[in-house]
């Protein structure tokens, strides 16, 4: 269809294609495995109806998946596995998660785990969930722990971006989206911000969508796509979310920023390149959140998912971004200042 670019995830058999542009909704039904007879759509309230798509034998679960980050839940999952049983939902059925980030993480995660696995597909409406956590597989919910420390890889049969969902984002979502959106800019090292917004909506997918085929299972590569999320899920976690993630992840790419110059890996230039993209070019001006101790950062640190055997990093250097083990707690304390004094001054 004009105007709709099909962006693939190349898995082998597992292969599918995410459809990017205005109209794209009116695919959802050619993702569909053939053979799947029931469909559970499932939503939240909020989400526009003209976003939800039809089919012949379908239920729409909506208000299972609460606003806020407290329903990204193990409760949740089985509250839905629960609903799938008793509206009859088979192996050979699919799931259709409507949404942003949360349902499709939630709705992925249950379709993964409902009969050890059946099929979904994702219809996602905000930028957060179009350009990171719709495409990839990573599905997951929070403990009181962490966040997303429990979880599965379930990759979709085929992801709709339906760029028309946007128009009715609130300004707060879509500056989530945008936050992850700068980090491709240093993932890609590529001038995102030339490009039309559609076509950089596709492109950040298409990023992600090599590095998934190349690394399917975070081996590698894969943590690439977590750069800034370090910091980023140690403030969500410490604030109880009071902090959005992409907001927090805007404060976590400056961050990297920091610790990577302050490890000697980057010139102060490179660091003035992340505050051009996160407060120039995506206008994300967010200030720390207040009464954290650096102290309380550093132990949410810790729980992250990279953080093996010591406290680990993605971050930037000449050559592109890399993992670090081993960072220092003096070196995080430094950075984490350098980002505090430098905020006070904008």
């Amino acid at each position: 269809m004009s105007g709709i670019t099909l962006v693939p995830v190349s898995l082998g058999e597992r292969s599918y294609n995410v459809a990017v542009g205005s109209g794209a909704i009116s695919l959802t039904s050619t993702m569909i495995p053939a053979g799947v007879k029931r469909i559970a759509v499932v939503t939240q309230e909020g989400v526009p109806d003209s976003f939800i798509p039809q089919f012949v034998d379908h239920d729409v679960f909506v208000a299972k998946i609460g606003v806020g980050e407290a329903f990204k839940s193990l409760l949740t999952i089985q509250q839905l596995c629960s609903e799938f049983a008793s509206y009859g939902l088979t192996r050979s059925d699919c799931v259709v998660a409507v949404g942003g980030g949360m349902v499709t993480d939630v709705a992925g995660f249950a379709a993964a785990s409902y009969h050890r696995g059946i099929a979904v597909v994702h219809v996602a409406t905000s930028l957060l969930a179009m350009i990171d956590a719709a495409v990839g597989g990573k599905t997951g919910v929070n403990i009181p722990e962490g966040k997303n420390l429990v979880g599965a890889f379930w990759q979709p049969s085929g992801v709709v971006c339906d760029l028309d969902a946007l128009n009715t984002l609130p300004t707060r979502e879509m500056n989530c989206g945008l936050g992850e959106m700068a980090k491709y800019h240093f993932i890609a090292r590529e001038e995102l911000n030339t490009l039309p917004f559609a076509e950089r909506v596709a492109r950040c997918i298409g990023i992600k969508g090599e590095i998934v085929a190349a690394d399917e299972r975070e081996g590698g590569i894969r943590a690439f796509l977590n750069y800034g999320h370090t910091l980023a899920h140690a403030l969500e976690i410490e604030t109880d979310f009071a902090i959005a993630h992409g907001e927090a992840v805007s404060l976590g790419l400056l961050f990297a920023a920091h610790l990577a110059h302050r490890m000697g890996r980057i010139t102060s230039q490179r660091v003035d390149e992340h505050y051009h993209v996160v407060h120039d070019v995506y206008s994300l001006h967010l200030p720390l959140p207040s009464g954290l101790t650096i102290e309380e950062i550093i132990r949410a640190m810790a729980r992250d998912k990279k953080a093996v055997n010591s406290l680990t990093f993605v971050l930037d250097s000449a050559q592109g971004l890399e993992v670090v083990t081993g960072v220092t707690e003096h070196d995080i304390t430094d950075a984490f200042q350098d980002l505090k004094s430098r905020l006070q001054q904008i």
